[in-house]
């Protein structure tokens, strides 16, 4: 039996998915080191705070070349920061270079709503795919952000939400996706997206 990687690299919130996996019933392992990234069936990269301290958190942490081939080879989901990690680069605090997994950018949410947009918005799922199967159009999910993606590539859009302006919601990119919003806190909605993404990695229960 595999089991799902949760990247540990110090910024990310890895408790709140680990707890969330477990009450799903599906293996996963809280990973600090890179074999056991590598030996997973597959990966979620968490992340909360500013976007240089993540990357900078990740890059001392040793794990990067792991979690990038991980991303090319398996189910990988990214949650929150850890989808704006997936894009090139980021203006948060500093111009810093991400991942570059996807073309785009990290921009601050221009808009007249207050920031950071945090609460409960409805997803507008513009390409179904795995991770959004057995959901309803218009599915609310929980979001804490003030920065968004603005990918380069329109068809790595998956999903918007409206705060005041389009906001990415979702992207998705053959064995690669990741939430703005934070599916382990998002009710029966983000526990069925957590399935869904455990049935591609082949985990059993």
């Amino acid at each position: 039996m595999g089991y799902i990687a949760i990247v540990d690299y110090g910024a990310g919130n890895l408790m709140s998915v680990h707890n969330t996996l477990d009450f799903l019933g599906y293996e996963n392992k809280v990973a600090s080191t890179s074999e056991v990234i590598e030996n997973a069936a597959g990966v979620i990269l968490p992340g909360v705070g500013a976007f240089p301290d993540a990357m900078a958190a990740l890059t001392g942490s040793g794990l990067t070349d792991a979690v990038l081939k991980a991303a090319e080879t398996k189910p990988f989901l990214g949650i929150c920061l850890g989808m704006q990690m997936l894009f090139e680069e980021s203006d948060e605090v500093r111009p810093c270079r991400g991942l570059g997994l996807l073309p785009g950018r990290i921009e601050r949410i221009e808009t007249a709503l207050k920031l950071p947009q945090i609460g409960w918005n409805a997803l507008d799922i513009l390409r179904p795919n795995a991770m959004t199967e057995g959901l309803e159009n218009g599915s609310y999910v929980y979001f804490v952000h003030s920065f968004m993606a603005k990918p380069s590539d329109e068809n790595d859009l998956a999903a918007v939400t409206d705060y005041g302006t389009r906001v990415p919601a979702m992207v998705a990119r053959g064995n690669l996706f990741g939430c703005q919003f934070h599916p382990e806190k998002s009710g029966e909605v983000g526990l069925q997206m957590l399935r869904n993404f455990a049935k591609l990695t082949e985990v059993g229960k």
